[in-house]
């Protein structure tokens, strides 16, 4: 049986998301630096040195630097590679180390920042609702799909939403102490939901 290859990430694609990382990386730097209400939309184009309508092809609002990432569908791509006989909390597990284990300090930098933002601006905290929504929509199917269930089981749905509640905890723990490893503390969180969250 031929093996199947992965195409290779074309010069252009590859272009276009060095520019976006910049984009939102200095973007952080100035919501650090003079905060996220006083930082406009040129601003940020000017620091990159875009033009404001380069900006909007990249990113839809000045709200998206803070609540979108490119981490979704590596993590939903990670967590369908991974061994057929693991079970959903477990696979959630190996697909985040896989993704979240090979980041470097200014990802993992900007992560936090972002996280800090969505959690102080009242605009972002509805956004931030709002992903959750989809997030947990997203881990459902991918549930669903490792145990032969339909998306819409009530169990399935339960326990995705088990599976975000935890890592939510997770990444605002993180938040508040930044000194601790994101990885471990998401696999820490999964582990303990995988035993039944004992006390």
């Amino acid at each position: 049986m031929p093996s199947k290859s992965i195409p290779a990430v074309g010069l252009r694609e590859r272009k276009k998301a060095k520019t976006r990382a910049a984009i939102q990386h200095e973007a952080l730097r100035l919501f650090r630096e003079q905060g996220y209400e006083a930082t406009t939309v040129e601003h940020i184009a000017e620091a990159v040195e875009i033009s404001p309508s380069t900006f909007f092809r990249y990113f839809r609002a000045k709200e998206d630097l803070v609540l979108t990432d490119d981490y979704d569908p590596l993590i939903i791509e990670a967590l369908r590679a991974q061994p057929a006989e693991h079970g959903p909390i477990q696979a959630v597990r190996g697909g985040l180390r896989t993704v979240f284990g090979g980041l470097g300090e200014d990802e993992l930098a900007d992560m936090r920042d972002r996280a800090q933002l969505a959690l102080a601006v009242p605009e972002l905290r509805a956004g931030m609702l709002d992903q959750f929504a989809q997030v947990i929509r997203q881990i459902t199917e991918l549930v669903a799909e490792r145990v032969g269930r339909a998306a819409d089981d009530f169990a399935v749905s339960t326990l995705a939403g088990a599976i975000l509640g935890v890592m939510i905890s997770a990444e605002f723990y993180w938040v508040e102490h930044p000194d601790a490893d994101l990885v471990a503390l998401l696999d820490d969180a999964l582990a303990h939901l995988e035993a039944g969250l004992p006390l």
